[in-house]
């Protein structure tokens, strides 16, 4: 039993450290900054729900699909670091990324939809990146239910802990302000840009490795 809890709290720590939803919530401020609370709280909703179920599917599908068709985890940090560097770059500028806000056909676009942030880069690469996958499958590599179970489990309480603090964020533009919103805006995207740049590093490392 304690080899268990120990496991449990090892799994939790090493996904709290690389989705850190404390810095993660500053990141969701800054992409939902324009928008409504009810708004913002579909939108964290949306993510963590999207960012739980992939890596749900890749906790029990994941080692089979990158056999399938050859993906590489340095392939996966390469692509990812690009997006979250494109993301970043822009809302440096102070502009909306076309990766989150992309342009759509007014006559084919619903002008009530204002989630697709959540999607990207919220979700896909933010919470479910690289990093979150690769943890996901290295504690459930050995396909054991148990060990599938704890790293769901474990995923599950993160996600609820990221929600929460994704709508606390609320607080931090009622006091910060519009001018505040547009500071944290591109320290973000500092921060999203040196991140993709790690990622890119990294993946460049690894793929340098496998060669």
């Amino acid at each position: 039993m304690d080899n268990v809890i120990g496991h449990s709290i090892s799994v939790f720590l090493a996904f709290f450290a690389v989705m850190n939803p404390i810095s993660n919530s500053a990141v969701f401020v800054g992409l939902t900054g324009d928008q409504d609370h009810g708004s913002r709280t579909t939108i964290a909703l949306k993510s963590v729900i999207t960012a739980f179920c992939i890596i749900l599917f890749f906790c029990i599908l994941g080692n089979a699909i990158f056999h399938l068709f050859g993906i590489t985890l340095p392939a996966l940090r390469i692509t990812g670091g690009v997006l979250i560097f494109l993301v970043g770059f822009h809302m440096l500028q102070g502009q909306p990324s076309k990766i989150h806000h992309p342009e759509t056909d007014p006559a084919q676009s619903d002008p009530k939809d204002e989630t697709n942030v959540a999607i990207s880069p919220l979700a896909i690469p933010i919470l479910a990146g690289p990093g979150t996958i690769a943890t996901a499958m290295n504690y459930s590599a050995t396909g054991s239910y148990a060990q599938i179970a704890i790293t769901i489990a474990a995923f599950s309480v993160l996600c609820v802990i990221t929600f929460l603090a994704f709508v606390s964020g609320e607080r931090l533009i009622q006091i910060l302000g519009k001018s505040g919103m547009d500071v944290v805006t591109r320290m973000m995207g500092l921060i999203l840009a040196v991140v993709g740049t790690q990622m890119l590093i990294e993946g460049i490392q690894s793929a340098v490795k496998l060669s």
